[in-house]
């Protein structure tokens, strides 16, 4: 189950990719925005805490850049949030970091290349090995 939330400046790429989960047949949850105006960190919240409790197993986030979302999750404790703007960095947090949370910008990247970014996302696991002691130092820095 994905976690699925936005701004404002992010619904109508939101809109975009939930179209392409529902054709995908990849079950998410919308924690918002339906076009009016809110606060991203207060959709942000909503959507990172359903991964770090579990109840969801990704999530993704949508504002104008993408940055304000990511910066937000990554101030929650077990997030790794990642700002994608192509499908090599999409692939690559996943393959390397583990990122939870993927973020986009809506007034950056059309509905296309949104898509494909969100399937390099979905579609890749942690390789871990040599990867998890740099995780662990990442996760060492949560609280500081």
């Amino acid at each position: 189950m994905i976690a699925i939330g936005c701004d404002h400046g992010g619904y109508d790429l939101k809109l975009a990719v939930e179209s392409y989960l529902k054709e995908q047949g990849v079950e998410y949850v919308d924690f918002g925005c339906d076009g009016e105006k809110v606060d991203y960190p207060d959709i942000a919240v909503k959507v990172c805490e359903k991964v770090v409790n579990g109840e969801c197993d990704k999530g993704i986030l949508v504002c104008g850049t993408g940055i304000g979302m990511s910066m937000c999750a990554n101030k929650i404790n077990g997030i790794r949030a990642a700002v994608c703007g192509d499908t090599f960095s999409a692939k690559y947090t996943r393959l390397h970091n583990n990122a939870n949370v993927l973020c986009m910008g809506g007034r950056v990247i059309g509905a296309g290349l949104a898509c494909e970014i969100v399937h390099e996302f979905l579609n890749n696991e942690f390789e871990g090995g040599r990867h998890i002691a740099r995780l662990d130092k990442m996760k060492n820095l949560e609280g500081k």
